[in-house]
């Protein structure tokens, strides 16, 4: 079943809502295509991550841009 903004994976909770948002339409994209749940979350919230740093000048954790990347 396809995650919404209000049903999603535990390890997306700590994500800026934005970049949440994203991870979650990623992930939804690969869980259509291979169905594999850990793969997508996984991916998901890598690729949302590398979106915001190329989009929006960085992580934004406080709702602001950061200078420096992120932590895996």
């Amino acid at each position: 079943m396809p995650w919404t903004p209000d049903r999603y994976p535990a390890s997306m909770r700590g994500l800026p809502l934005e970049v949440r948002l994203k991870a979650i339409e990623i992930a939804n994209a690969l869980l259509a295509e291979d169905g594999d749940e850990g793969r997508a979350i996984r991916i998901g919230i890598a690729k949302a991550k590398e979106w915001a740093l190329r989009h929006r000048g960085g992580f934004p954790r406080d709702g602001g841009p950061v200078a420096t990347p992120f932590k895996n």
